[in-house]
This record gives C-alpha cells, sequence and structure tokens, in this order.
C-alpha cells in the first residue's frame, strides 16, 4: 500500500474541519467543492449540494476523497500557516528564519536556511510536536524540498 499524503494521513475528522472552513469562509470554496462533488457522480445535483449545511457538504468531501492533490496542499497550508501555525513557527525559529506567526517574510526566498538548520528544526519540531511534527515534516519533504536543503535526510532521520 502506497504511503499516504501528508493531507490523507490527517484523521478524517480533521480533514473535515479544514474542508469545512474552507466552505464556510466563502461562496467560491462551497461552490469549489460541490463542483467537485458533482464531477465524481453519485445522483446530487449541485443545487441540492449548495443547500446542504457546511458540516455536511465537508464530510462528504472527504468521504468522497473529492480533495485534488492542489486542494490537498492548499488545505495544508491553511492548517499549517493559518489556522494552527505552532508547528511552523517552531521550525522556522528553530531555522533561524525569520517570520511573523509562522509567515516567512515574503522578501526571503529558498533555500530558506542551510541543511544544519534544517536539522536542527526538524529536531525542534519532532521534539515539540510529535507525530503531527513528523506530519509536517512529511509535507516540508512533499511540497518543498528545495526551499529546506536537507528536509528529506531530516524527516527520514527519526533517532536524532
Amino acid at each position: 500500500m502506497a504511503t499516504p499524503s501528508p493531507y490523507r494521513s490527517l484523521p478524517a475528522a480533521r480533514r473535515v474541519a479544514l474542508v469545512a472552513h474552507v466552505i464556510s469562509a466563502s461562496r467560491q470554496g462551497r461552490v469549489h467543492y460541490v463542483q467537485r462533488l458533482v464531477s465524481r457522480g453519485g445522483g446530487f445535483r449541485a443545487v441540492t449540494l449548495m443547500t446542504w449545511p457546511v458540516d455536511r457538504l465537508a464530510r462528504e468531501v472527504v468521504r468522497m476523497n473529492a480533495e485534488s492533490a492542489e486542494d490537498e496542499l492548499d488545505l495544508l497550508q491553511l492548517l499549517y500557516v493559518d489556522l494552527e501555525p505552532a508547528i511552523q513557527t517552531t521550525f522556522l525559529d528553530a531555522a533561524g528564519v525569520r517570520h511573523e506567526d509562522g509567515k516567512i517574510a515574503e522578501e526571503l526566498t529558498p533555500p530558506f536556511a542551510d541543511g544544519e538548520a534544517v536539522q536542527r528544526a526538524a529536531a525542534a519540531v519532532r521534539e515539540a510536536h510529535g507525530e503531527d511534527g513528523e506530519r509536517y515534516l512529511r509535507t516540508l519533504v512533499r511540497y518543498s524540498p528545495d526551499a529546506w536543503p536537507g528536509i528529506a535526510m531530516a524527516a527520514a532521520d527519526r533517532d536524532m
């Protein structure tokens, strides 16, 4: 069995909460996920799905695995940067990267740190955040390895 993406490895309730946040934040988010469900089939019309409560619609999106790879990245960014920046803050602080509440300063360009700083940051995340930290590290490996030299090795090294 293939290793699930960092997003798919989140508990279903957490994925539902993330999708629900997007759906409730804007009409565009709701329309996006309704279109996803309609395109996957199942017999529901868009007009019907648009009337569903946010939680029901989000549960159905997650149940049907209607999130695309791009959606997964957007949802993980929402989680780690906007909703729960503590893990990213730990990582950036330990790596010595300038940020504000987990948001990297816009003028900075990748790579953001050297391999030694990445190793140090990975160890700090692992120690402070456990399994959630491991998922965060896998997210960096998958979506931004060029920004963090040595992140794949750091994420794989659990005995630091």
